[in-house]
């Protein structure tokens, strides 16, 4: 049975920014194996975890996708300069949240020739993977910042990151294209939070083997395809590529909607359950299936007008000649952060929703 709380710390405390998700996607495919019947790694990454469904004999089975996506925001070097990393954004980073964080610098090393070589070298031979370093983002102290200034939020090209190394150190460990990511793990709170780094969005991932594991014990007649999809912050490629290769009859997008904090008023509440969403790019026939079923298995649930766009619902929707789609929702504080939070029991819900969604499925939506 999935345990809901170290699965989330694990893939939560693993790194993979967007378009660089090798490391936590090659995990993801060792914690589906024992949930699915099959499971791939498609060409630009996503990992494609397959339940078969048990159709009547002789009926091909439809097609059910969830799509929840992998990848973390994070930084990237674009220049070193005298022991110190100048970085930009890969994702919707806050500048207002880096100044003063610890992370860590993925760096590569470019292998060295051979004397004599008998093939061309390869990509992997020319950059591999390095050391892991330690740093924090830094700038200028506010006392020799000019007065106009010093209330300001600092741009992230002015940041900098400090490893703590010599400048020739630096030169000869770090490259311009080298990946750097928050280094936070993973902590409980009381009343059933967590808080920590890419909650947005492998709690939904999470969500997705929860399902997985309740159709172990329920009978269905639909194949499910549960998508961890690459891409999603900078792209949406991992959903667009998923959407056209499987070819679902119907899809749910899970992702992560914001909830009500101290200096943010909203009707989304940690562990007030799944968040439904209805709206013109969201299919009223799956939409008000989701919410009946929850009346049903009386769950307690949101609903979130969204006109669509931000998730990987909207390049499944329009794949090839259209495919009707919803989206679930974890409430979740602090997005785009180091500390984004969340109510577990609302992941383990939208699990459970989703496998009796399955089961209820019958020849159209």
């Amino acid at each position: 049975m999935v345990q809901t709380v170290e699965l989330i710390k694990t893939l939560t405390n693993a790194v993979g920014l967007s378009g660089y998700e090798a490391s936590i996607q090659s995990l993801l495919k060792e914690q589906f194996l024992s949930l699915a019947d099959d499971v791939t790694i498609s060409k630009v990454g996503s990992v494609i975890a397959l339940k078969r469904g048990s159709p009547p004999p002789g009926v091909k089975p439809k097609k059910l996708m969830l799509a929840a996506h992998a990848d973390e925001i994070g930084l990237i070097v674009t220049g070193v300069d005298r022991g110190f990393l100048r970085v930009a954004r890969v994702g919707g980073i806050d500048a207002r949240i880096l100044l003063g964080q610890r992370v860590l610098v993925h760096t590569t090393q470019h292998a060295p020739r051979p004397a004599q070589r008998q093939q061309p070298e390869s990509a992997a031979d020319q950059h591999t993977q390095g050391a892991v370093l330690a740093g924090l983002v830094a700038s200028r102290p506010p006392h020799v910042i000019p007065a106009q200034q010093r209330e300001k939020v600092v741009p992230i090209d002015e940041l900098f990151v400090d490893v703590g190394l010599p400048a020739s150190q630096v030169a000869r460990q770090v490259h311009v294209g080298d990946l750097v990511s928050f280094d936070v793990q993973t902590l409980p709170l009381r009343n059933d939070l967590l808080t920590g780094k890419a909650m947005d969005n492998r709690v939904s991932v999470v969500a997705m083997m929860v399902c997985l594991d309740e159709l172990k014990r329920l009978r269905h007649t639909w194949d499910v395809l549960a998508i961890a999809t690459v891409g999603e912050e900078t792209s949406f490629a991992g959903a667009r590529t998923s959407a056209y290769a499987v070819e679902p009859d119907a899809a749910i997008a899970i992702d992560v909607t914001f909830a009500a904090q101290h200096d943010y008023s909203t009707h989304i509440e940690l562990g007030k359950g799944p968040v439904i969403a209805i709206g013109p790019n969201y299919h009223p026939g799956m939409t008000k299936r989701l919410i009946e079923l929850a009346k049903r298995l009386e769950m307690d649930y949101q609903i979130d007008p969204d006109i669509g766009g931000g998730t990987d619902a909207w390049p499944i929707q329009v794949s090839r000649e259209g495919i009707p789609v919803a989206l679930l929702s974890v409430p979740l504080r602090y997005m785009h952060s180091p500390v984004e939070t969340v109510n577990v029991k609302d992941v383990e819900r939208i699990g459970r929703l989703m496998a009796h969604f399955v089961t209820d499925l019958g020849d159209a939506i």
